[in-house]
């Protein structure tokens, strides 16, 4: 090796060494980040509404927390929750356990179009809330509802899909300024009550319900609305409702409500949806919070988050002959429930995702 060779690996040697101490005092010096919460005042945030329907209504109480990545909504309870209409009548609701979710009885007070309805909240802090009087607004039924199949073949990077397309038609009174929300409620009965995955055999051990019990299942992030501003006095054809899974052989049981809502009500779920709907593009509009009806009496001035509606309802129904689908299900694992368990069956709650309740339409 010639001196000039030499020289030149002695330096690559050199800045190599440099390259790792570098890379080492940059290793050293990288503290993991741990985000600090931002603390903020909590915000009281509403949801709930009356409606022509029979009740019971809820009201869920809600309050912001310190924005952190274990954040969560506090629950606000101890608040009394009262409905009125502009006729005198009205019904204080009662709290649910856990907290936070307030409820009418399901013979108390009942939404009637045309009526003015309003909310007021004192808190256990001795704060005042009322909302702004909704009038409700009559609703045109379902006229029908109905599914067709889509199915999508396999290919060489897919595998085939089998869903089917929900819809309903209706007709838009001849008056303009009709406001309408659409969703809907899938009602299943579980094969147990409680279960526990035994990943060592791909099943589940489960625990009967101790009576008839149904899970619910929502779509609680769609916001499904339209305005009869091009359409007045039109029939509404083929309005996209839900897309039904094909994870059983079983018929699905859905059921759709059609909603009249008033003007405001309208804009604030369009102001929601255009919300959640932002893509995060260069020309999408800045995040902002959504202005709902709700002030605070007690402090005039302090935001308050959410909306308490008044509106018409049409409630219709669609059982989904899946038997037809094409290909396999998407079955989940099974599950087996020993003979005897402990304990022997498993109270079936009322809540948000399950229900004693039989559906009103449920047939089988």
């Amino acid at each position: 090796m010639t001196t000039k060779n030499i020289t030149n690996t002695r330096r690559v040697v050199k800045q190599g060494v440099a390259l790792l101490g570098l890379t080492a005092c940059l290793l050293a010096c990288i503290t993991p980040f741990q985000p600090s919460s931002v603390s903020v005042e909590p915000m009281l945030i509403v949801d709930g509404q009356v409606t022509d329907q029979p009740g019971p209504y809820t009201v869920r109480l809600t309050r912001t927390s310190d924005y952190s990545i274990k954040s969560v909504n506090l629950l606000e309870t101890g608040a009394t929750v009262t409905i009125s209409d502009n006729l005198g009548n009205q019904e204080t609701l009662k709290e649910q356990a856990p907290g936070g979710s307030y409820q009418s009885s399901a013979n108390g007070l009942r939404g009637v179009p045309g009526r003015r309805y309003k909310l007021t909240i004192l808190t256990k802090a001795g704060k005042r809330y009322e909302s702004e009087s909704e009038v409700m607004p009559a609703v045109p039924p379902i006229k029908n509802v109905y599914a067709e199949s889509n199915y999508t073949p396999a290919t060489a990077t897919t595998n085939q899909k089998q869903t089917w397309s929900v819809y309903i038609d209706t007709k838009d009174p001849d008056t303009l300024g009709n406001y309408y929300k659409w969703s809907w409620t899938h009602y299943e009965m579980p094969t147990a009550c409680r279960k526990t995955f035994v990943a060592a055999r791909s099943y589940y051990t489960g625990i009967s319900c101790c009576t008839d019990c149904w899970d619910i299942t929502r779509c609680y992030t769609c916001v499904n609305i339209n305005s009869d501003v091009n359409i007045n006095g039109k029939a509404i054809s083929r309005q996209p409702i839900a897309d039904v899974p094909f994870t059983s052989l079983s018929r699905y049981y859905l059921e759709v409500e059609q909603q009249a809502l008033s003007k405001n009500a309208y804009l604030f779920w369009k102001s929601v949806q255009q919300l959640t709907g932002n893509t995060g593009g260069l020309f999408d509009v800045a995040p902002s919070s959504v202005q709902g009806n709700i002030k605070c009496i007690t402090t005039p001035g302090e935001p308050v988050y959410g909306y308490f509606g008044a509106a018409g309802v049409s409630v219709s129904y669609l059982y989904v002959d899946r038997t037809e689908g094409q290909g396999g299900p998407d079955l989940d694992f099974p599950t087996n429930i020993p003979y005897p368990t402990n304990p022997s069956c498993v109270v079936c709650e009322n809540s948000l995702y399950r229900t004693p309740i039989k559906p009103r339409f449920w047939t089988y």
